[in-house]
């Protein structure tokens, strides 16, 4: 996409997502007639996702060339990540820890889903055997992800194991790579409607401006913790890493697109297709943007780790129960393991806070005290999600391609 038509877009995107709060905040039946409109936008982008993430990956282990200067960049982005999902969570437990927000909240009556109760009994160990599916075709039909991931991983380092064979093979997920990229070029010209309809239609579900804001009074706190502690990482933490890349805040910029959509769609992995083309139209390596983004996308979850933190100590305090200094570790390795399994798909935190609740024995019944505003604050923290990815693009291709490539090793 041309730099003219990019910054249209995103000049359109954002009086979209404009509109759309004005249009659910004050006339709500309207925004729930127009939610199909957001649906097939976001389905339009959730097509793409599991043919682009598996071309996406072979074609960029192709392009590393051997399987062991993939291990080192592997290695590298596997530990970036790590380490920021964890310093998420460590901001959220001295923000909640700060703000006390659960003091003196009243216990909720309503119901937790049924899908979220379904989760008792998941453990640390599922995240890890969830990595591998006995089903490629089931994973992708439930997009699931990480098992699609691992196994392109997989399959890529195999090819670059047998020599001229697989010229052919890496040249075909090539063309499919740049083919789904033209098709999300193409899928970007209806953002600003799906966006306006993703983001009104929410709205209007919650009953409009009047009665979302009487959710968010109740527990204000809470999204108060939340979101300060998402502003503490977005700009500082990923601030910093960024401002070591050298790059200017026109990249920012640039990733505008993928972060508003990604506000509207309350989803990374729909958001990625458009992650991937701002990063490379920003000039980032293509072998960090085809490795290092849909990688991301699953494994690198800074916000979603970091709400979690905050969201179980909410409920421990909501319930009178002090979490001693042991229990607030296993919270930190907990949320920064249970993150890495989130899927990047809307209210996924919900579902992996589950495996925090239960690894400190605090009833899963609180989840119900989050639920009127989780929608509201998803959205804040996919933005750090992929705000987070970005910057590691960029970070990663500075700290291992540019550099190996100086010493001629890529």
């Amino acid at each position: 996409m041309n730099a003219r038509l990019a910054g249209y877009l995103l000049f359109a995107i954002i009086i979209a997502a404009i509109m759309g709060v004005f249009v659910g905040w004050y006339f709500a039946d309207f925004s729930n007639q127009i939610d199909w409109l957001g649906e097939l936008f976001l389905n339009a982008l959730k097509m793409t996702i599991i043919p682009l993430i598996i071309a996406s990956v072979i074609s960029g282990i192709g392009a590393l060339g051997d399987v062991r200067r993939l291990g080192k960049f592997g290695g590298l982005t596997v530990t970036y990540y790590f380490m920021t999902t964890a310093i998420a969570v460590l901001i959220g437990l001295v923000v909640v820890n700060l703000i006390q927000p659960g003091a003196g909240i009243p216990q909720s009556a309503a119901a937790t889903p049924e899908h979220i109760l379904e989760k008792q009994g998941t453990g640390v160990g599922d995240i890890f055997l969830s990595m591998i599916s006995p089903n490629l075709v089931a994973s992708a039909s439930d997009m699931q992800l990480l098992p699609l991931i691992v196994f392109a991983i997989l399959f890529a380092m195999a090819l670059t194991t047998i020599g001229d064979r697989a010229k052919a093979v890496f040249s075909f997920f090539d063309g499919v790579n740049e083919a789904m990229m033209k098709l999300v070029t193409w899928i970007m010209v209806f953002a600003p409607i799906g966006i306006f309809a993703l983001i009104a239609s929410r709205l209007g579900q919650a009953g409009g401006g009047e009665a979302f804001f009487a959710e968010i009074r109740a527990v204000g706190l809470y999204v108060v913790s939340v979101i300060a502690g998402l502003a503490i990482h977005f700009c500082l933490l990923l601030g910093l890493l960024f401002a070591m890349t050298g790059r200017s805040f026109d990249y920012l910029v640039s990733m505008g697109r993928a972060l508003i959509t990604a506000f509207g769609t309350a989803s990374s992995s729909s958001t990625l297709p458009l992650t991937m083309e701002c990063a490379r139209e920003s000039g980032v390596d293509d072998r960090s943007v085809k490795f290092v983004l849909p990688l991301g996308s699953t494994v690198n979850m800074d916000g979603t780790a970091l709400y979690e933190a905050v969201a179980v100590l909410f409920i421990a305090q909501a319930y009178g129960i002090d979490l001693t200094t042991t229990q607030q570790i296993i919270v930190f390795i907990t949320a920064t393991l249970a993150a890495i399994g989130a899927a990047g798909i809307p209210e996924a935190g919900l579902v992996t806070m589950v495996i925090v609740l239960s690894a400190v024995g605090l009833p899963l019944d609180g989840i119900a005290l989050l639920l009127a505003v989780d929608w509201f604050l998803d959205r804040f923290r996919t933005v750090t999600n992929v705000w987070g990815d970005s910057v590691g693009a960029a970070v990663l291709e500075k700290v291992a391609i540019n550099s190996q490539h100086k010493k001629g090793a890529l």
